[in-house]
């Protein structure tokens, strides 16, 4: 039963986070541009590949869900990557916006958490229609805090990976890096990891 329900629960919230296709959209780009540059060896081509690839996952999910924003944010991501890297003729800047993406979410996330005023919580309170009256509860606000936290490691950890690896030129590990640590697989971990502590915390409904 524990299994069951477990499994049951993880459905439920991959389903409430767009399902395969946000997973398919997030990681798309970033490996289709890896595996055209690795063996055409040329940027201009890969990041045409990509951002190719990309216009039929948004076209998908535009003409079957109806997703308009989600399809303009992931085509104008990778468009920017795409045109960064066809300009400058070098394959890791193609994953350049990828690392700043890291780096300022993780400052966000920090001077939520500096200001007492959680990304998490925030997001939640909004999702349900509340105010931020919660803020003079200390139990729900640390709770939230703490959510942040895992959240801010992440993308600490995101930083930390991508600078160098982005500042050595290495354009392999990048790209793997950059798909695992910036993208779906590590948001869906922390995701998941304070769903389940605040469900836990009976903050969330069972």
């Amino acid at each position: 039963m524990r299994l069951a329900l477990l499994t049951e629960k993880s459905l439920s919230l991959f389903t409430a986070v767009g399902g395969w296709r946000t997973v398919a959209e997030g990681v798309a780009s970033r490996v289709v541009f890896l595996v055209a540059y690795l063996v055409t060896d040329q940027v201009p081509t890969a990041a045409l590949i990509a951002v190719g690839g990309v216009v039929v996952f948004s076209g998908v999910r535009t003409f079957t869900d109806l997703k308009y924003w989600q399809s303009a944010i992931g085509l104008v991501i990778v468009g920017a990557s795409a045109l960064l890297a066809g300009s400058t003729g070098r394959a890791v800047d193609f994953y350049l916006p990828a690392v700043l993406m890291q780096a300022a979410g993780g400052a966000v996330f920090l001077l939520s958490i500096l200001v007492r005023l959680p990304v998490i919580g925030v997001v939640l309170v909004l999702g349900r229609g509340e105010r931020l009256g919660w803020r003079r509860d200390p139990l729900r606000r640390r709770r939230y805090q703490l959510c942040t936290g895992i959240f801010l490691a992440k993308y600490v950890l995101a930083t930390a990976v991508l600078v160098p690896l982005y500042l050595g030129g290495l354009v392999t590990p990048l790209g793997i890096a950059a798909t695992v640590l910036g993208g779906a697989p590590a948001v869906g971990v922390c995701g998941y990891l304070c769903w389940r502590f605040l469900q836990a915390q009976g903050e969330l409904a069972g």
